[in-house]
């Protein structure tokens, strides 16, 4: 490959969108591309990460970006040394991530192996214990957080402070809460990385040692034989269908059919049997309903806690589908009895002395591979939750001291710059004057918010500089379905044939109508049986799964929450097409074979 002529551009090349001049100011230098580094940071193989993160980010909400990374890392470089990786490195260009794996050198590979043996041995060999106490750990942050109340100062300290002694003010007690909420939320994004990689190992490792035995299996026919998964990200979905045939069973479903949220409760409460649903229903909400229509690593997020008109549609659509005789639980049996039956059949090909060690792989590949989806409800969904909402009640506080305009504003500021006006707030207090940033924040806020407009107007590029001859890295591969074939898709963006070519994520072919979505505000647009066609799809989605045919999404490997979840509900889908969500237009009958991981377009109509 000619050096000379990068597949992709470079960073230092890639033009700011008109009116976002001055976007870097958003972010930390850290996440800059450096003239300095030019040299280096050229040399470097970036992809977009738009998996993850999918748009431009607020200032504040690089928090989670900094802490989900330097997790990885800590996890892969320091904790378990996995043998072949070390964490990822990013960079924010145009307000979108770019990672690039880092390697770990080959001569040093060896000499890494005895100590993830025994690191993530340890781990595997005490898995139930150690996980049981993850939760206990995870649970208790959440506690924590729950327990932050951000508090408007006084205008006077009550006279216990000055009669007891106390010699300190209020001011403290507002640091100490904002520094808490950031240290747990740093706390439990290493949480979420304490099993991750484990479980993502095993699997590996299981993939590496059937692909041995069977050169030429398809990677779907590997993955079938881990599915069926009882899953608690699932929960939250299937609380909302119990909820459905409760309804219908009870015959109180025509009452909550209509009007808001809180008209749909009342009328429950007058039906008959509407006690015992509004019981299940309240049952039902905390903890299940602290899931967010998106990942949770956006301050925009929105959670169903929050939000009731949420789940409130997901039921309603449940409510008429069970009452048109459809069958709306997971074809959990069918997946078991699939599994079972490759399972067999591979296991049977092989020797004793390897069937043993088969056994002995898919047995902790089972195990462990579930945490790999169950994290995402206690981390992402209830813990940032917390987070979030403790953040909102702190913006609202500021606003209300005339900080900004609107309850959200603050999350155009980084974190370091909410502590400085938690101190501006605090000494003007003290001192008995008017607040210096009420005159500069509400206008620097509104040119940040221009710039970020701006910037969410320009798709990102997928990727920048040259890629390897081969991507071999089994995370990026598995993940993120970053492979040769995919980043050979990526230039041949412009193609404009009837046919798309992506990753086989999950078996089956289907024809149907397309239905492109961009944003979890759209899911409601959903039509039955339509194919849902997306840049990237979020683990609470899973309520519309049960509704379409197939899926489609521009990026995701093998083991994507978009894989993962069609094959759970027995849909096809093909991941990482790069472009299918600017391809095709919503209204075109399309054709998706899940087994070739092809897309074709049979109908411009």
């Amino acid at each position: 490959m000619d050096a000379q002529k990068p597949m992709f551009p470079s960073a230092f090349e890639v033009e700011t969108p008109a009116g976002a001049e001055g976007w870097k100011d958003l972010y930390p230098y850290y996440t800059h591309f450096q003239p300095a580094r030019r040299e280096e940071d050229d040399a470097t193989f970036w992809f977009c990460n738009s998996q993850h993160w999918p748009t431009p980010f607020r200032p504040f909400d690089t928090i989670m970006l900094d802490f989900a990374i330097k997790g990885l890392g800590q996890y892969n470089t320091r904790h378990l040394v996995v043998p072949p990786a070390n964490g990822v490195d990013y960079r924010i260009l145009n307000g979108y991530v770019y990672f690039s794996p880092v390697a770990v050198a080959p001569e040093l590979i060896e000499a890494r192996v005895p100590q993830f043996m025994e690191r993530a041995g340890h781990y595997f060999q005490n898995w139930g214990e150690l996980y049981a106490n993850w939760k206990e750990k995870v649970l208790a942050m959440i506690g924590e957080l729950d327990a932050i109340e951000f508090t408007a100062l006084p205008d006077v300290e009550d006279i216990a402070v000055v009669t007891g002694g106390k010699g300190l003010d209020s001011t403290n007690q507002l640091f100490d809460q904002y520094d808490k909420a950031i240290e747990l939320c740093y706390k439990i994004w290493q949480y979420h990385f304490e099993f991750l990689n484990l479980g993502y190992a095993a699997y590996l490792d299981f993939f590496g040692f059937v692909k041995e035995q069977f050169p030429t299996i398809p990677d779907q026919a590997i993955a079938k034989m881990v599915q069926g998964v009882d899953s608690e990200l699932f929960r939250p979905d299937d609380e909302i269908k119990k909820l459905a045939k409760l309804a219908v069973e009870l015959g109180c479903a025509d009452a909550l059919k209509t009007g808001t949220v809180d008209e749909a409760l009342a009328a429950v409460a007058k039906a008959p049997g509407g006690d015992k649903w509004l019981a299940q229903w309240e049952e039902a909400k905390d903890p299940w309903f602290n899931f967010t229509s998106g990942n949770g690593f956006y301050s925009t997020d929105k959670y169903w806690i929050d939000h009731l008109d949420i789940p409130m549609a997901y039921l309603r659509d449940y409510i008429e589908r069970v009452e048109d005789g459809d069958e709306i639980m997971r074809p959990t049996a069918k997946l078991l009895a699939e599994r079972d039956r490759i399972t067999a059949e591979y296991r049977e090909m092989m020797d004793a002395d390897a069937q043993e060690v088969f056994d002995g792989k898919l047995g902790l590949a089972r195990v462990v591979f579930p945490y790999v989806e169950d994290h995402n409800f206690y981390i992402e969904h209830w813990a940032l939750g917390v987070f979030w909402r403790k953040m909102r009640q702190l913006s609202k506080l500021l606003s209300d001291q005339g900080f900004w305009e609107n309850d959200e504003d603050m999350f155009f500021l980084n974190r370091n710059e909410i502590r400085d006006v938690l101190w501006d707030y605090s000494s003007s207090w003290a001192i008995g004057v008017r607040k210096r940033g009420t005159e500069l924040w509400p206008a620097e806020i509104e040119r940040r918010r221009g710039i970020h407009k701006a910037l969410s107007s320009v798709r990102p590029l997928p990727a920048l500089n040259n890629p390897p001859e081969v991507i071999t890295e089994p995370f990026t591969i598995m993940l993120w379905g970053i492979t040769s074939d995919a980043v050979e898709r990526w230039v041949a963006a412009d193609d404009t044939s009837g046919e798309l070519k992506g990753m086989a994520a999950a078996p089956g072919e289907v024809e149907g109508v397309a239905r492109v979505l961009s944003s979890p505000d759209q899911l409601s647009e959903l039509q039955k049986g339509e194919i849902l066609v997306t840049p990237v799809t979020a683990p609470s989605w899973a309520p519309v799964f049960g509704k379409i045919s197939a899926a489609v999404t521009d990026i995701g490997g093998m083991m994507s929450h978009a894989a993962i979840v069609c094959r759970e509900y027995g849909l096809p889908a093909v991941t990482g097409t790069g472009n299918a969500s600017s391809r095709i237009e919503t209204g075109m009958r399309l054709r998706v074979n899940g087994n070739t991981g092809t897309v074709t377009v049979l109908d411009e109509a």
